[in-house]
């Protein structure tokens, strides 16, 4: 889009809310400040915000600053959650896989079935076999030694 603006392809840019145009105050800013070097005005529906008046851009500025703050506030109480979980000893993350299927995980590797292959047949992921063939790495030499390891 900003590319399109620097090539005056149109003059205003339409956007349903304020969240949908960036992250942060910062990008925010840069793409205002992109779109008024270009000419390009800015019209956001939700906030009813009209960047063609100066009381459009003052609008648009502190309603961007809101919406960061917003943002900040959420990620400061998920830092918080995580900490009292942690607190109360919850173990975050996936389950581990149970050792046996890691043990036929490592049975298959070694014999050279692919890892699309192994998931299948042992109903998990491709994600969970690439991680375990990567922790066995190390150790195998071309497959038999890691079999003779595994058994």
């Amino acid at each position: 889009m900003l590319k399109d603006a620097s090539r005056r392809k149109f003059d205003v840019a339409m956007a349903w809310a304020i969240d949908r145009l960036g992250r942060s105050l910062i990008d925010l800013l840069n793409m205002i400040q992109h779109l008024e070097a270009c000419g390009v005005d800015l019209y956001l529906d939700q906030q009813a915000i009209d960047t063609t008046t100066p009381m459009g851009k003052l609008v648009f500025q502190v309603t961007g600053a809101f919406a960061e703050f917003e943002r900040s506030m959420i990620r400061q109480r998920v830092k918080l959650g995580l900490k009292r979980a942690i607190a109360k000893g919850v173990k975050l993350g996936r389950p581990k896989v149970d050792s046996a299927i890691e043990r036929k995980i490592k049975r298959q590797l070694a014999k050279g079935t692919g890892i699309l292959k192994t998931a299948k047949l042992l109903g998990v992921g491709t994600s969970t076999v690439q991680r375990i063939k990567a922790q066995t790495a190390p150790f195998c030499d071309g497959g038999q030694e890691a079999a003779a390891q595994i058994n």
